[in-house]
C-alpha cells in the first residue's frame, strides 16, 4: 500500500526529458493513481510568455504514454486549489524550485485546510526543456 491514493503533478512538459521523467516516476512511487496535469499553450503563452515547441495535443499523448501516469487532464490556469476541487487528490507533487514561492506558499495555507499535503522533490540538475532549446540551437 502506497502513502497516498491520488497524486496531483502538472508541468509544461514540452522537449520531455529525464527531469520530467523523474518527477513522475518518483510521484508515482508514492501514490496508487497519479493524475498529471499539461498546460495548454495558452496558458504557457500567458505565464512563461513562451510558445511552445510541442504542440498541446501532441505533449499529452508523450505523457499517457508514460507508465507511471495513470490520468491526463488538460491544466488551463495555474489555480492549484480549483484542480484539488475537481480532482479529489491528496497529494500534489511539484519540484523544489517552486518551494517558497508566493504561489506555494499560498497553496500550502489552502490545502493545509483540506488534509492536502504538498510534496517537493529535488530539481533534476543541468536539465530543462530551455537548456534543451539551446543545444538544439548550437
Amino acid at each position: 500500500m502506497k502513502q497516498y491514493k491520488v497524486g496531483y503533478t502538472t508541468g509544461v512538459f514540452d522537449l520531455f526529458h529525464v527531469g520530467h521523467l523523474n518527477i513522475l516516476k518518483r510521484a508515482k512511487e508514492q501514490c496508487e493513481h497519479l493524475i498529471v496535469g499539461v498546460s495548454t499553450d495558452e496558458l504557457v503563452k500567458e505565464y512563461k510568455q513562451k510558445e511552445t515547441v510541442i504542440p498541446f495535443e501532441e505533449r499529452i499523448e508523450i505523457v499517457e504514454g508514460i507508465k507511471y501516469v495513470d490520468e491526463v487532464v488538460p491544466q488551463m490556469n495555474r489555480n492549484k486549489y480549483a484542480a484539488w476541487e475537481h480532482l479529489h487528490f491528496n497529494v500534489m507533487f511539484v519540484g523544489d524550485d517552486w518551494k517558497g514561492s508566493a504561489l506555494f506558499d499560498e497553496m500550502e495555507a489552502k490545502f493545509n485546510k483540506v488534509d492536502v499535503d504538498i510534496v517537493y522533490f529535488p530539481y533534476t540538475k543541468g536539465v530543462s526543456s530551455t537548456l534543451v532549446k539551446q543545444k538544439v540551437e548550437l
